[in-house]
């Protein structure tokens, strides 16, 4: 029987240099992914690198600052601009209120007068029937002027009780039963001003007892 001897593997071993040195096997070191030579990734992963780095999150921020910036110059604008007009319509309307009473006063300047003038008069010199006389002009000139100005006169008699311009003060009984609820007499006439209630008129309402 003859005797065969196996054959030495004569397989040759890798290259050193191909294989690497030991440092490429180090721990940490980057090994066959087939990317880490690639320019193509390594360009991909700087791009992804700069987008989410400071500087160009600055630079976003930067291009949204200035709207920002007008908006807010325009707001304070505006505000100032309101708060000029608020003003000067409050001013309008303070001048518009003194040019009013001014006019008032100017009428009533007169009367003023013709009451200085009978309140210097010698009552030894004068009768009776000059001061009534007097007096009446007075009247007639403040009311005229308060006419003017916008005053009116409640003076209801024979007209049927209005509790919203009359103020009661006594009834008095009446035989006729359509006289009920009928102003009698007038105690202290009333006043109205361009529609608004100074004082109501007091005065007497006939009551009709069936």
């Amino acid at each position: 029987m003859r005797n065969s001897k196996k054959k030495p593997d004569t397989t040759p071993l890798p290259d050193q240099d191909a294989m690497g040195s030991e440092d490429d096997y180090a721990p940490g070191a980057s090994q066959g992914d087939g990317q880490s030579g690639d320019p193509a990734f390594a360009s991909s992963g700087d791009a992804a690198t700069s987008s989410g780095s400071p500087e160009a999150t600055t630079e976003t921020t930067g291009r949204g600052e200035p709207d920002l910036a007008s908006e807010r110059d325009r707001y304070l604008r505006l505000a100032a601009e309101y708060d000029n007009y608020r003003k000067r319509s409050a001013r309008e309307r303070q001048d518009a209120g003194a040019r009013a009473q001014g006019e008032l006063v100017r009428q009533l300047v007169e009367a003023l007068d013709d009451v200085a003038r009978f309140a210097h008069i010698d009552p030894e010199t004068t009768d009776s029937k000059t001061i009534v006389q007097g007096v009446d002009m007075v009247e007639k000139k403040l009311l005229k002027a308060l006419g003017n100005a916008g005053l009116e006169i409640i003076n209801p008699v024979g007209e049927t009780f209005d509790p919203a311009l009359h103020e009661a003060v006594a009834t008095e009984p009446t035989s006729a039963k359509e006289d009920d609820h009928v102003v009698s007499r007038v105690y202290q006439p009333g006043y109205v001003f361009k529609s608004q209630l100074l004082r109501p008129a007091r005065v007497v309402v006939k009551q009709w007892n069936g």
